[in-house]
């Protein structure tokens, strides 16, 4: 949140995800907060014991370095998303990845009752122009909504040849 009361939406994490890990790199400040859109519980992990788990424990080691590897990624996407696409396209990448599109060949359904405005706050504009384009999905079979949205891989012809 700005001091001016904007508020943004870095990530969406998914079960078995790490947040706050940027204390392991002297970031003394936490940077962001992180809200539950489902029921959930967290697991705390003291800073110490997670340096000695990733000194001591190879496999978990390499699964956190992974996840860390994929997150940037996912950040470097989305900053040439934010600087090179419209907010159309944005949003359609944004569903597409919270499908899972392209782990294991196969679409999920996108988490119950996301709010059109953390969707908004994702993708880096209004409420309503979100509305919109979730409506013109919608019409032409890109997804499905009945308490539940569902993607279709139609939806990726927004993201490639728009």
């Amino acid at each position: 949140m700005s001091r001016h009361g904007k508020a943004g939406v870095i990530a969406i994490l998914g079960a078995g995800d790490f947040f706050g890990e940027g204390c392991l790199a002297g970031q003394p400040l936490h940077m962001g907060s992180a809200i539950a859109l489902v029921e959930s519980t967290v697991l705390r992990i003291e800073k110490q014991i997670m340096i000695r788990m990733i000194h001591d424990e190879p496999t978990f080691a390499e699964m956190f370095t992974t996840f860390l590897l994929s997150r940037n990624i996912q950040f470097e996407g989305d900053l040439v998303d934010q600087l090179f696409n419209s907010s159309e396209r944005r949003l359609a990448r944004v569903l597409l990845l919270l499908a899972n599109f392209g782990k294991e060949g196969k679409l999920e359904p996108v988490i119950p009752r996301i709010s059109q405005d953390v969707l908004a706050a994702k993708v880096g504009t209004t409420r309503s122009r979100i509305n919109a384009f979730m409506n013109k999905f919608r019409k032409v079979g890109f997804i499905e909504y009945n308490g539940e949205l569902k993607v279709h891989s139609g939806l990726l012809n927004v993201v490639v040849y728009d």
